[in-house]
């Protein structure tokens, strides 16, 4: 059992990403390296990462769906294909070296960041979808939900991004169905994780209530605040996530 002091250095850390994670994403930035900074092997930290980080979409989605800004019944096709690509990404990290997307997914991330910063009312209302919801979900709930079980930084930020430009959703209503999705492969992953015994359950429910409370916040703010809010983090938190992982690859 960790000491009171790290207790509390993971609790606070869980609270601020669940906030962060609830507005834009890129609440794993924060919390898998404090888990591994405290010294729990790579497998070990991303399983109880996962357990935490399901309290925390959990939170969210809770949130955004007692507000009707989401409706399970619309997501059903989404949380079948993510869920299916969530336990192929998990498998796939117990075998496969994630380097080639650990390069990869920095370059993505500025993509995103510069097109959001070149369209100022990107994401201010809803527009006309560019896919159906028949062939977006199986093409971005297989892909993404892969990612997430595979490695997980900006999962929240390419989701959102495909539901404003391929959907059609406002920023609100993007945040509201991307924490559906951050839930499905969050908790699809993490069951795989404790059949593999790769999670440390005392450290990750702790982390979990933390995360559960600054979810609760963070989707609040979304919800009160509407576009103008998220759409200032959410390109701060992009740059941050991209910034950290051109950081590790390339130093």
């Amino acid at each position: 059992m960790p000491d009171p002091l790290t207790m509390l250095l993971l609790i606070t850390a869980a609270f601020v990403a669940g906030l962060i994670d609830a507005v834009a994403g890129g609440g794993g930035l924060i919390t898998v390296p404090v888990l591994m900074g405290i010294g729990l092997p790579p497998q070990v930290a991303l399983g109880t990462n996962k357990l935490q980080a399901s309290f925390g979409s959990g939170s969210a989605m809770l949130h955004f769906v007692r507000s009707g800004t989401v409706k399970l019944s619309e997501c059903i096709t989404g949380i079948i294909w993510t869920a299916a690509g969530a336990v192929a990404g998990v498998l796939a990290i117990q075998r496969l070296d994630p380097a080639i997307l650990r390069h990869l997914v920095p370059w993505l991330l500025i993509a995103i960041a510069v097109y959001t910063l070149l369209t100022p009312r990107l994401g201010s209302e809803d527009i006309h979808a560019r896919l159906s919801p028949k062939i977006f979900y199986p093409l971005f709930g297989l892909s993404i939900g892969f990612y997430d079980g595979f490695f997980g930084p900006g999962t929240g930020s390419f989701w959102a991004m495909a539901f404003v430009l391929l959907l059609g959703c406002s920023l609100v209503k993007a945040t509201a169905h991307t924490k559906v999705m951050n839930f499905t492969s969050n908790i699809v992953a993490l069951v795989v994780f404790l059949m593999a015994g790769q999670v440390h359950l005392l450290e990750g429910i702790l982390m979990g209530i933390a995360q559960f409370a600054g979810a609760r916040i963070g989707a609040n703010l979304v919800i009160l605040r509407g576009a103008k809010f998220i759409r200032p983090v959410f390109i701060t938190v992009v740059l941050l996530v991209t910034a950290k992982l051109l950081y590790q690859n390339y130093r």
